[in-house]
């Protein structure tokens, strides 16, 4: 009997796929031990080339970009990709946060730090670094908002609906900006958790800010008492100036972002050998690097003028609305650059980038 070569190759195969079945699951730590993941140990940090940051902050400022640093890197490293993947917040890591005397940031009193800009500024780009686990920032069209506010006896009627509200579904206290049906103004109100007619639900199916418990928020025939009025906020003028802070501080998420972006992708190029040298040596990467090194150290000094000019009470809406607009191009094309350096693993979010460029390009 004759067999004929196609058979016999396919008797080969077979034989082959017997034996491979037999073999345990692939260990990529092992297969690719010369890449270390972001979530066994995060890169140290590479990206602040000639600035010298820390000499650009007071004592005070350098603490906070210090202790918040170690944190992120100790306590969030490990752990984001994983909630990532779940698209769960890591709730575990609220009192760990909560201990560094940050959250309200420049706020003073009420138990808040009243931290500087700057030092509110480097606190999140420091989280933002490791992971972006909140999203401080606003519907672009403010002053078109529907929600109303209708004065009654003993406080307000809150009338509407909110998209996209960071965490809401919960955060114990909401903060709605809602249109006085009387002065035709926007004021600010304080919405507890669990009042009668305030619904939270969770938007589901997102491919970005996945960690971020993101909600759709009902106010119906919502109650809120007087004292619960925000008493500084009554005008679209007070509107503007939280979205002009909320810009600076979505300018230095931004940074923050790819500066992470940066220190993996140097420490992966120093790690990761192809041709029998690390991927670093080769001109074309570095090439890249560079380009994305030289955004950070521009993106920094972008965003610590803008600060100064806040501390001094010269920082207008279009300072704010610039720096946002030009640090947060600068961050996309660094993202870019630093996913296409790490080649198929840049999909992986054990080595970051994969986490954090669907916030700049979805």
């Amino acid at each position: 009997m004759t067999i004929n070569s196609s058979e016999q190759q396919d008797g080969v195969n077979k034989s082959a796929r017997s034996s491979y079945s037999n073999l345990p699951a692939l260990d990529v730590s092992l297969a690719f031990p010369q890449a270390t993941p972001a979530t066994s140990k995060f890169p140290p940090c590479a990206s602040d080339y000639y600035i010298n940051f820390d000499g650009l902050l007071t004592s005070e400022e350098q603490a906070i970009r210090k202790k918040v640093r170690e944190c992120a890197e100790k306590e969030l490293a490990p752990i984001v990709a994983e909630y990532w993947e779940k698209a769960e917040f890591p709730f575990q890591v609220i009192p760990k946060l909560g201990a560094l005397n940050i959250a309200a940031g420049t706020i003073k009193g009420y138990g808040c730090p009243g931290l500087s800009i700057t030092g509110a500024a480097v606190a999140l780009a420091e989280i933002a670094r490791v992971d972006a686990l909140t999203e401080p920032d606003y519907g672009s069209d403010a002053s078109a908002l529907r929600t109303t506010a209708t004065k009654v006896e003993g406080g307000w009627i809150l009338e509407g609906q909110k998209r996209w509200v960071g965490n809401s579904t919960f955060a114990d206290l909401l903060v709605i900006l809602a249109r006085n049906t009387t002065t035709k103004q926007i004021n600010a109100f304080i919405v507890k958790k669990h009042a009668p007619g305030l619904t939270a639900t969770k938007i589901e199916n997102k491919i970005g800010l996945r960690i971020v418990q993101n909600g759709d928020v009902l106010l119906k025939n919502v109650f809120v008492p007087d004292e619960d009025r925000v008493p500084g906020f009554k005008s679209f003028q007070d509107t503007i100036t939280t979205l002009s802070i909320s810009r600076l501080m979505v300018a230095w998420q931004s940074i923050g972002i790819a500066m992470g972006v940066y220190d993996m992708c140097h420490r992966y190029l120093m790690e990761r050998k192809q041709f029998g040298a690390p991927l670093a040596v080769f001109q074309i990467t570095q090439q890249k690097l560079v380009q994305m090194l030289g955004n950070i150290q521009a993106m920094i000094l972008a965003g610590w003028r803008v600060c100064k000019l806040y501390e001094d009470g010269k920082m207008t809406a279009g300072h704010a609305s610039l720096a946002k607009a030009w640090i947060t191009s600068r961050a996309r094309e660094t993202v870019a650059l630093g996913r296409e350096l790490l080649g198929g693993n840049g999909i992986s979010t054990d080595f970051h980038v994969a986490k954090v460029i669907t916030i700049f390009f979805t």
